[in-house]
């Protein structure tokens, strides 16, 4: 999923590295070779994962520019500048409710912001590939439980839903306009990710490690709902698979694509934040939370069928490991531990799952196919 061969001295654009998923790939695309520039705005929260590793890293000969999506000229010089060979798109807004409190600001950075970046890749000679990082929330969603394919109706009720899929609706007019005869543009559409690094509001595990540092419950919006949840590396590593196709069989390679974990690891929110916080040597138990909310979608289940067909892609954690490597990076980083050598390590860590897991795909039959999960399909927390 990540050939060190194949990264090893290209140059890359990542785009929103400072957030919780950016700095995880920047860290893991310094790991296999890659040279790397970051660009986006400062950590929107403290503490984050790039205010505790980014310095580091730079200092290493890691390179990191401020600025904003939104700003045309600014991202037109980065590109110019940095002449990348794969672009990887995930400067965003990322919250659903944030959306709703302010969603002129989310549509003018995950809209325009993407079509920023397109128009400025236009025209730059080494561009071999661009990936665009949208959400598995881009589907139209009828609330029937079927997992989404990529080719469904796009659509999206709330501010950032329906944001991300106009970002994909501008990925497909710029790659047909404009992108015919150049380099692949695909986008790639995962969710519900969790890992160590996140302090962002309004996500499940922050506020389990919140409550646990105030000896506090967690208020929980839909206790009962279920969701599948996915270490960070997991779609990272489809991210990374996705660009490696784009470049070394780009008539081939899909133009959008799901990564979305087993279905084995659908939980319930009660039980994430139970299963957590007995990990993590913690008992801030949770209570409901009775105020009114914005609605949310009942079901969102991904197929990653294509991913596996076309990428050779799969999820390696199941949900408990995904649990107890996020508990592990918590509770390292609450001891004072160096967590810049702790994330290296996870990530090659997962690096070394993934190879296993690959060999032995290709060495064994196929077993028998594995129970289906006893839960249904609930609403967001």
């Amino acid at each position: 999923m990540s050939d060190t061969g194949f990264w090893r001295g290209r140059r890359v654009l990542l785009t929103g590295h400072t957030g919780f998923k950016g700095t995880w790939l920047y860290l893991w695309l310094r790991s296999l070779g890659a040279e790397v520039a970051g660009y986006a705005l400062e950590p929107e929260f403290e503490p984050s994962l790039w205010s505790i590793v980014g310095d580091v890293v730079v200092g290493a000969g890691g390179r990191s520019i401020v600025g904003d999506i939104r700003d045309a000229g600014r991202v037109r010089g980065v590109v110019a500048d940095t002449q990348p060979q794969i672009v990887i798109h995930m400067a965003a807004q990322a919250l659903v409710r944030e959306s709703y409190r302010d969603p002129l600001a989310t549509y003018a950075t995950n809209v325009m912001g993407t079509a920023n970046l397109l128009e400025a890749c236009r025209g730059t000679p080494d561009i071999e590939c661009v990936v665009i990082v949208t959400s598995d929330k881009v589907y139209e969603n009828d609330g029937a439980g079927r997992p989404f394919v990529e080719e469904d109706r796009l659509g999206g009720h709330d501010p950032y839903s329906n944001s991300k899929a106009c970002a994909e609706l501008v990925t497909g007019s710029f790659r047909d306009s404009f992108f015919i005869n150049g380099p692949p543009i695909a986008s790639v559409r995962a969710g519900n990710v969790i890992g160590g690094g996140d302090w962002s509001p309004d996500r499940l595990i922050p506020d389990c490690v919140r409550a646990l540092k105030t000896g506090r419950p967690v208020t929980l919006r839909y206790p009962d709902a279920v969701r599948p949840w996915q270490h960070v590396l997991e779609p990272l590593s489809g991210y990374l698979a996705m660009a490696k196709a784009l470049v070394e069989t780009p008539k081939t390679a899909p133009r959008a694509v799901n990564f979305g974990p087993d279905p084995a690891s659908f939980c319930s929110v009660h039980g994430v934040v139970d299963a957590f916080s007995a990990r993590f040597d913690g008992k801030p138990g949770w209570e409901r939370d009775g105020a009114a909310h914005p609605a949310e979608a009942r079901a969102l289940t991904l197929s990653s069928n294509l991913a596996e067909r076309s990428l050779g892609w799969r999820p390696i954690l199941c949900i408990e490991e995904s649990l107890s490597w996020t508990a592990d990076w918590y509770r390292a980083h609450a001891m004072g531990e160096n967590m810049l050598t702790a994330s290296q390590a996870q990530i090659a860590r997962y690096q070394e799952r993934s190879l296993r897991a690959r060999t032995s795909n290709s060495a064994a039959p196929p077993g028998p196919p594995a129970p289906p999960s006893a839960v249904v399909p609930g609403r967001d927390r």
